[in-house]
């Protein structure tokens, strides 16, 4: 296992380089830039103080020697600095973590409490009325797209009824409030983000975990479990679960990147300042160095998710061995 853990972790290098290179590429051939955003928004922008800008920026030299020089300064863990504000991209990325951790952790453990459990009852409730009811709600919040249920969210709780807030992670007094309120605000702000977070998640999983427990409980080993007489409860949850896991750990692979980068989509609708809405504002602005840091921290960690559900996979079932 060691020898393939270090396998895999080098060849995660040439695949980083090579995810580096082709963001690198394509926004730097993207039509505008920074300069252009700036000189649209300052009209008296003179062509030479355009042309210093390039300069300031290091946008004058050749795509491939700016290639390197940022390659350069990532050997040294840097990511230099924004060109909107000149603060570290490093920095910029710790300051909005702590709101995209907070959501996405939390979203990720309703996620699994509410759909691992949905999609065992389904699958043991083959062909029954839940089944299908459960089926046909799966498919219709798998269909619903996130943005239009968080516009619709804030309509009702936020414009009609103004029970929840829409915008933010707390109130513009909330410094000025007791300990108490301001978790209760804090609270309040989370909810329809967090809602919109898990809801079309669930009916995804759900179907996932259905899938794989109904082709499990067919195997032989599980009906040679119940001919011994044991109970129904026991043989889902010791003998079946446990190989039904694969989809999931897939999920749980492929969800350890969203920690980080964050939904663009429901963060930027609800103003949550999290890495997804950041990565939007320096797509929008052409932010290169900050894009580069956001995009290099997703493909390093969505390398190390699959690795660890290669990993996962060899615990869950003992089938698996690398």
């Amino acid at each position: 296992m060691a020898r393939y853990i270090l396998k895999r972790l080098l060849l995660s290098i040439p695949i980083l380089f090579g995810i580096s290179l082709i963001t690198f590429a394509v926004i730097h051939i993207t039509p505008g830039g920074p300069t252009v955003v700036q000189s649209q928004m300052n009209a008296k922008m003179s062509p030479d103080s355009i042309a210093k800008l390039k300069t300031l920026y290091g946008l004058d030299k050749p795509l491939h020697l700016q290639y390197l020089n940022w390659l350069s300064r990532l050997a040294r863990f840097d990511f230099g600095e924004s060109f909107n504000d000149n603060r570290p991209v490093t920095e910029k990325i710790l300051e909005r973590l702590p709101a995209t951790l907070q959501l996405n952790i939390l979203s990720l453990l309703l996620l699994f409490l509410i759909a691992v459990p949905l999609g065992v009852y389904s699958a043991a409730q083959e062909n029954s009325v839940f089944e299908r009811l459960f089926t046909s709600l799966s498919f219709v919040g798998y269909s619903i797209p996130a943005f239009w249920l968080a516009l619709l969210l804030m309509l009702f709780f936020g414009v009609w009824l103004q029970w929840l807030p829409i915008s933010g992670m707390a109130s513009v007094n909330a410094a000025n409030m007791p300990p108490v309120l301001q978790i209760y605000d804090s609270i309040q702000h989370l909810l329809l983000p967090l809602f919109v977070s898990v809801f079309g998640s669930i009916a995804g999983l759900s179907r996932y975990m259905r899938s794989g427990m109904l082709e499990v409980i067919r195997q032989d080993y599980i009906r040679t479990a119940r001919a011994k007489g044991l109970p129904e409860r026991d043989v889902l949850l010791k003998h079946a679960l446990r190989n039904a896991l694969l989809p999931v750990i897939t999920i749980i692979g492929l969800s350890i990147p969203g920690l980080i980068s964050g939904g663009f989509i429901f963060e930027t609708i609800f103003a949550w300042p999290g890495m997804g809405r950041l990565a939007y504002e320096s797509a929008m602005s052409f932010d290169y160095p900050v894009i580069m840091g956001v995009v290099t921290a997703g493909a390093l960690l969505t390398l190390l998710g699959n690795l660890f559900a290669d990993i996962a996979y060899a615990f869950a079932d003992p089938r698996i061995r690398y």
